[in-house]
């Protein structure tokens, strides 16, 4: 059974956690290329996960995606789909087949980032935050999510940074690689997890006093 929620200070204790895996940054339609696209087809479960340049002013433009992630267990996968000139009909492929599942948060917004590149048929997404009520959990940030369901501590120093710098940094490379891969490996541990869902009363915006308790006993005694 996981907690319902957990506060910033809980999370500061946690251990530090970051993609163990090797970590490749494409830009081209070469060999690298090929390579990965092999790699991703053969999974049936990917991380999933895209960044934009911030805007830190109204009047600055909105970039639009800059890096496009993809992690498997072992290997992860940034596409810096700017510099490729768009979404390669392989990649596109890879997002339009239903057998082989991208999950992230909030993978809407995300899918929507990657359309403005090209019109592809999104199939095979999940949305970690459309599924983690069912498991008696109502935070729905990342960094939240990963605390309650794998125990750990994931940095987001680099969210703001320049995702369209010259050369992306170790820094940010271990950010968008851990971003996708966190998201596969908490949707394999909730499928091995029993289903706990949230409540009515738990769901409001502001849930009565008790409410985060979820456990089966107390659910009868407010029903009786």
């Amino acid at each position: 059974m996981y907690r319902i929620s957990i506060t910033p200070e809980e999370i500061d204790k946690l251990e530090l956690a970051s993609f163990p895996g090797k970590i490749k940054v494409i830009d081209s339609v070469g060999l690298d290329f090929i390579v990965a696209v092999r790699y991703l087809k053969r999974q049936k479960v990917l991380g999933f996960d895209t960044e934009s340049r911030p805007c830190f002013s109204p009047d600055q433009p909105h970039y639009g995606v800059s890096l496009l992630q993809l992690s498997g267990q072992d290997k992860a996968f940034l596409f810096r789909i700017k510099l490729m000139g768009g979404i390669p009909k392989a990649l596109r492929n890879i997002l339009s087949d239903g057998r082989i599942l991208k999950v992230g948060a909030a993978v809407n917004d995300d899918v929507r980032g990657l359309e403005k590149h090209h019109n592809f048929p999104p199939k095979g997404f999940v949305d970690l935050q459309k599924m983690v009520w069912e498991y008696g959990i109502k935070d729905k940030a990342v960094k939240k999510m990963a605390a309650i369901i794998l125990g750990i501590k994931i940095s987001k120093s680099q969210q703001l940074s320049n995702w369209e710098a010259d050369t992306l940094s170790d820094a940010q490379q271990a950010y968008a690689a851990t971003d996708a891969w966190v998201c596969r490996e908490m949707y394999l541990k909730l499928l091995a997890s029993p289903k706990n869902p949230l409540t009515p009363e738990q769901m409001m915006p502001n849930p009565p006093v008790n409410a985060d308790r979820n456990d089966k006993n107390h659910i009868k005694e407010r029903q009786g």
